[in-house]
């Protein structure tokens, strides 16, 4: 079976959800309800549109500039599933993978957390956690909205058992 995700949207030459030339992917759906987020419009999990995850391949196969994919919402871990397949892809492909969650590392690490999570999250390099805080929010860090979010090396964590900042 062929994944397939529901997206709010794409961009396929960022800059700024990363380093380097990104393919971005906005998944759609958020429970979460951060006040003053970012992307409100990407709550609504009816919202949005379904795409093969094929054609999201293709459309970054266009591209031989790009660096990286990131994942990022709504709430990526929603779609836990269709993400890592995705991830996956986007690694045989040389691409690295960076995630924006509103959730935090301990979050989603927590016992009885849904094993699909732990899936995605073995496929994600770089994980960008927790809500973004409107009274945190900063312009000085750099692919973070607010103060509290981290930059954690997911593989190095992973192999740790503990958070591993990435230092940029």
């Amino acid at each position: 079976m062929e994944g397939i995700l529901r997206i709010s949207d794409t961009v396929q030459d960022s800059i700024v959800d990363g380093p380097g030339l990104r393919y971005v992917v906005f998944c759609q759906g958020c429970t979460l309800d951060c006040p003053d987020c970012h992307n409100p419009h990407t709550h609504d999990p009816d919202g949005g549109r379904l795409i093969n995850i094929p054609e999201i391949l293709e459309q970054i196969d266009r591209n031989p500039l790009l660096k990286g994919l990131t994942i990022s919402g709504g709430e990526p871990f929603l779609q836990a599933e269709g993400a890592a397949e995705l991830a996956r892809c986007a690694h045989d492909r040389g691409l690295d993978v960076w995630c924006f969650t509103g959730m935090t590392w301990e979050e989603l690490n927590k016992p009885g957390a849904p094993s699909a999570w732990g899936v995605f999250l073995e496929q994600i390099d770089v994980l960008v956690d927790g809500p973004f805080i409107a009274k945190k929010r900063t312009l000085a860090l750099p692919w973070r909205g607010s103060g509290n979010q981290r930059i954690i090396d997911v593989q190095d964590s992973l192999e740790s058992g503990q958070i591993i900042g990435l230092h940029n």
